[in-house]
């Protein structure tokens, strides 16, 4: 890490131009200014022509002889000015290679605390790592540091359900371990609520829990903001993981191929602001629950689940609010719940190749019951289990809400009797009703 800044660095001085040319061109420079400043002040004053003098007096003489040494002042002032530029120069970068060097060591101390079988001396690793990071001297090294704490929480853990039955020790040594692990979230977790404005923020830094095993943690309040955070293939298995009330803005949040088997996920509130995209592509919902309630989609923002299998609760609360684009494609619900009561969509949802329910399923719900689509292009060309999609009290404003290429059975509620279809509603042939 420390020879490829220094290497770095090396190409930053070996690009610095030879003193020679600089002083040349330098003085070049300074002559043109002079000329162009001289001959606008000769236009300025409206001057024809200068008086020719054959002889000169004693006080014109000594006029130019100050001029003489006043541009020969100048020219001193301009050398030492470059000199004393290009040695700060050399300065900052022999500066920079000890804060550096001295980094590394604390590194490498760090990590070996990291490694340590002692719970203490782990967790001591754990907030020097934290502190390193603050203090790098550049981003590329924070990054590091992070990069660790991070793949700290990639190594194989055993959770507490998969504990051996009757095992004090291994139980002890669990806790110890998910104690340092919490803090690692709880660290990251404090540094990205921290304004930009502020040294020790690590707003714009990648994360990467891939295949990381959560049994609790707190992500909320988090602000995700030109970066990426990957959480693919995790696996939330028990506990209570929060992520309530988190920004994103310009960054892809990544949950593609994550397990949720039993642990409570709280992404109530989530904002994901310009340009986020927050992917459960893959996703295996199989137990416990998942609470998006008060999540807003912007115009810009991209919401997705395509592909994932619900077997479990998973849950849409009501209030959310959908104005960029919620990509359900291909979502297979079996035995599971997905609520998307009161849900504002103003933006696109994208249903097609969804399978809500099967035929022998009676257990799914998938609820739209009081949701309201205004100006939203929503395509639901999906399989619609008998008795599983709900679709009370929709309010529709605008837009076209396609069921056209839909099968199965019509969504409860989705006509009610006595009441004339409205315009922004497409159902197949199949599904109209005399009373429609």
């Amino acid at each position: 890490m420390f020879m490829q800044l220094w290497k770095m660095r090396r190409r930053r001085r070996e690009r610095m131009w030879d003193v020679r040319l600089v002083l040349a061109l330098a003085f070049i420079t300074a002559l043109l200014v002079a000329t162009v400043v001289f001959y606008l002040g000769w236009g300025a004053l409206g001057v024809n022509k200068v008086k020719q003098e054959k002889t000169i007096d004693a006080s014109t003489l000594f006029d130019l002889v100050k001029l003489a040494f006043g541009v020969v002042a100048g020219a001193g002032a301009l050398v030492a000015l470059i000199v004393a530029y290009r040695r700060q120069r050399i300065d900052e970068d022999g500066a920079l290679r000890e804060h550096t060097r001295l980094h590394t060591e604390r590194f490498t101390t760090a990590v070996s605390q990291l490694g340590d079988d002692s719970p203490a001396v782990k967790l001591g690793g754990v907030h020097a790592l934290a502190g390193l990071a603050d203090d790098a001297p550049t981003l590329e090294l924070r990054q590091t540091c992070i990069d660790v704490l991070c793949a700290f929480l990639r190594l194989p853990y055993t959770a507490e359900p998969d504990l051996p039955p009757n095992d004090e020790s291994a139980r002890h040594n669990y806790l110890a371990l998910r104690e340092a692990r919490h803090t690692v979230i709880r660290l990251i977790r404090d540094h990205l609520r921290l304004p930009e404005s502020d040294p020790r923020s690590w707003r714009g830094i990648d994360l990467d829990f891939t295949g990381v095993v959560f049994d609790g943690g707190d992500f909320s309040r988090s602000v995700f903001r030109n970066n990426r955070v990957s959480f693919t293939d995790a696996t939330f298995l028990s506990g209570r993981v929060g992520f309530q009330s988190v920004e994103c803005e310009d960054c892809i949040v990544d949950f593609d191929r994550a397990g949720f088997r039993g642990a409570e996920v709280e992404f109530s509130h989530v904002h994901l602001g310009h340009d986020a995209w927050m992917s459960f592509d893959a996703c295996v919902f199989s137990d416990g629950v998942v609470n998006f309630q008060g999540t807003h989609v912007s115009e810009t923002a991209r919401l997705s689940l395509r592909t994932a299998l619900c077997i479990g609760g998973f849950i849409f609360s009501p209030s959310i609010v959908v104005k960029g684009e919620l990509d359900l494609r291909d979502l297979h619900i079996r035995n599971g719940q997905v609520h998307f009561d009161g849900t504002h969509f103003t933006g696109e949802l994208q249903c097609s190749g969804a399978k809500f329910g099967s035929a022998d399923d009676s257990s799914a719900v998938v609820s739209f019951d009081e949701a309201q689509f205004e100006g939203c292009s929503a395509d639901v060309t999906a399989y619609c289990g008998p008795g599983v999609v709900q679709w009370h009290d929709c309010l529709y404003s605008g837009g076209i809400v396609s069921f056209e290429n839909a099968s199965g059975e019509p969504p409860a509620g989705l006509l009610p009797p006595g009441e004339p279809q409205p315009e922004e509603l497409v159902i197949p042939p199949a599904w109209q009703t005399p009373a429609s």
